[in-house]
């Protein structure tokens, strides 16, 4: 598996993970344990995953970010 499709493959979960977060019997001890533990391991994305115009440092002021 590249770093792309490894990248994509734990996206993926993490979206998967959030729509169960909000279904009806959904568990949420299987959340709080499976959601930090997939942020942790999702990789640097890709140098080409998003377009070349993309500034990760340009836009609004994360909430609670350093002024």
């Amino acid at each position: 598996m590249d770093a792309r499709e490894d990248f994509q493959r734990t996206v993926q979960l993490l979206s998967a993970l959030a729509l169960y977060a909000h279904t009806f019997g959904a568990d949420p001890d299987f959340v709080d344990a499976v959601g930090p533990a997939l942020a942790v391991s999702l990789p640097e994305p890709p140098p080409d995953a998003f377009p070349s115009r993309c500034d990760p440092h340009d836009g609004p002021q994360h909430p609670g970010g350093q002024p």
